[in-house]
C-alpha cells in the first residue's frame, strides 16, 4: 500500500539523484587525500600533521571547522588499516574534538567514515573520518530549500584558527 499516510514528512532531492547514479566514484580526478601532503599546508586546508594520518579540512563542509582524518596511505577499507594508523586516526580524532571545543564552542559532534561508494563515501578509494561539529540550533533547511549552506568563516581562516591551537591544551 504505497499511498497510505505513515505519518512523515518528505523533503525530495532530486538533485541528488546525478551524484547517486555515478556511485560517487572520483577516481578519474586523482585522489585529494594523496595530494593534500605534498601540498603547503595553508594551500591544502591541512590542519595538522601526524608519522601515519593527518587532519585537513573537509573542503565542502557540513558545518564550520567540519575536519577529516585520513592516513597518508592510500587504503579503501578500515580493516586494512594498521594498527599504528588506527591509533593515530583516533588520537587525531581525539585532538580535533578538543580543538573545535576550545576555539569554537560546538557543543557536540557528529564522527563517522562512510565505508565505501554506495554508504556515502565520496571518495571510497582513500578511507577518512569526518569530525563534524555540531552546533545547538545548526540544523536548517538553507542547504535543501536555498541549495546554500552558510558558512561564518572562510576556510583559510578556519585552518590559520584550528591549526594555531592544535596541542595547545584540553
Amino acid at each position: 500500500m504505497t499511498d497510505a499516510p505513515d505519518g512523515l514528512e518528505r523533503l525530495w532531492t532530486p538533485h541528488r539523484l546525478a551524484y547517486i547514479k555515478s556511485g560517487g566514484d572520483k577516481s578519474d580526478e586523482g585522489c585529494p587525500f594523496d595530494r593534500a601532503p605534498h601540498l603547503p599546508d595553508d594551500e591544502s586546508l591541512v590542519v595538522a600533521r601526524g608519522k601515519v594520518a593527518y587532519a585537513v579540512l573537509n573542503l565542502y563542509p557540513y558545518n564550520a571547522g567540519h575536519l577529516l582524518i585520513c592516513p597518508y596511505r592510500h587504503v579503501a577499507d578500515y580493516t586494512d588499516l594498521t594498527d599504528e594508523e588506527v591509533v593515530e586516526v583516533a588520537s587525531l580524532t581525539q585532538e580535533a574534538m578538543r580543538t573545535v571545543r576550545r576555539v569554537s564552542g560546538a557543543h557536540g559532534f557528529n564522527i563517522g567514515i562512510n565505508q565505501g561508494s554506495v554508504a556515502g563515501a565520496g571518495i571510497a578509494g582513500h578511507l577518512h573520518q569526518h569530525v563534524v561539529p555540531r552546533y545547538g540550533g545548526d540544523a536548517n533547511f538553507m542547504p535543501i530549500v536555498g541549495q546554500t549552506k552558510a558558512l561564518p568563516q572562510l576556510l583559510t581562516d578556519t585552518r590559520d584558527l584550528l591549526s594555531d591551537a592544535w596541542g595547545t591544551g584540553s
